[in-house]
């Protein structure tokens, strides 16, 4: 994709974080923008963020409050706003949560609340959008994780979701490329968000040693990454070097990145006196 100018662009998770910022990154090159979240608040804030960043006059802008994680009211909201603004090319999936803990302290509630929002909230915006896009093709985000390339500690239940999400996604690609319709997965590192301070209260002192060696990127940095890899209709959206250094390690040397892995957990093993 070339140009985002004049588009439509419907972003799940716009309200904060990486989703804000891809709004008002996309809103500064002339894209109309709708953004879906859960808080009303935190939709009015962002809303005024993005009509602040502006490229020209005539551009539209729009919130709705809507739980990704629902099908109905998904297929309520997105109707809404498919009247307001007529059409959708672009489909950018952000929504998502995550609470790393050690696999014995993750209640059955919290893998399907995480698989709901994570994963079934990606399926329900697609569903529904995918038979309008076939009329005049478009393109759709979803976003993983690099913690869905490769199983990080302390993350079974996020890693899960996120891990499906490339299926479904390259699934996806295969079958609506004869629409011209492109789909893409960006799978951002640590990020600097509100849901990365959530993250940060609940990780265990190994997921953390993992995550200490790497560099937290900024929402904005991850904005750009995409859509300089959307311009070039990339599957996999990694966004920075290290990312990219680490996919490669696992898809080459697996060997290699367990093994550096688990020498950082049982380093804060053995200083627990857990270690065996």
């Amino acid at each position: 994709m070339e140009n985002f100018a004049g588009k439509t662009v419907f972003i799940t998770g716009g309200s904060s974080g990486i989703g804000l910022s891809i709004a008002k990154l996309l809103s500064g090159q002339g894209a109309n923008i709708a953004i879906f979240a859960r808080n009303r608040m935190r939709l009015e804030e962002a809303m005024k963020e993005i009509e602040q960043s502006k490229k020209r006059h005539g551009q539209r802008f729009a919130w709705y409050q809507c739980d990704v994680s629902d099908n109905a009211q998904v297929k309520k909201v997105f109707t809404q706003a498919l009247r307001q603004f007529d059409w959708c090319d672009i489909l950018i999936n952000c929504a998502g949560r995550a609470y790393p803990k050690y696999f014995e302290d993750i209640s059955y509630k919290q893998f399907e609340e995480t698989m709901k929002i994570n994963l079934f909230g990606i399926w329900n915006t697609c569903s529904f959008l995918v038979p309008h896009m076939k009329q005049k093709g478009g393109y759709i985000v979803n976003t993983s994780s690099l913690a869905g390339l490769v199983g990080v500690f302390g993350y079974s239940d996020y890693s899960a979701s996120k891990f499906a999400i490339v299926g479904f996604s390259e699934v996806l690609r295969s079958e609506l490329k004869r629409y011209n319709i492109t789909v893409s997965v960006l799978c951002p590192p640590d990020t600097d968000t509100p849901g990365f301070e959530v993250e940060n209260r609940t990780k265990p002192d190994e997921t953390k040693e993992i995550s200490k060696s790497a560099r937290v990127m900024s929402p904005d940095e991850v904005a750009q990454a995409l859509l300089k890899g959307m311009k070039k209709k990339k599957f996999i959206i990694l966004a920075n070097f290290d990312s990219k250094l680490t996919w490669i390690a696992k898809r080459y040397a697996p060997w290699l990145v367990e093994a550096v892995m688990l020498s950082q957990i049982k380093k804060v093993q053995k200083k627990k006196g857990t270690s065996k």
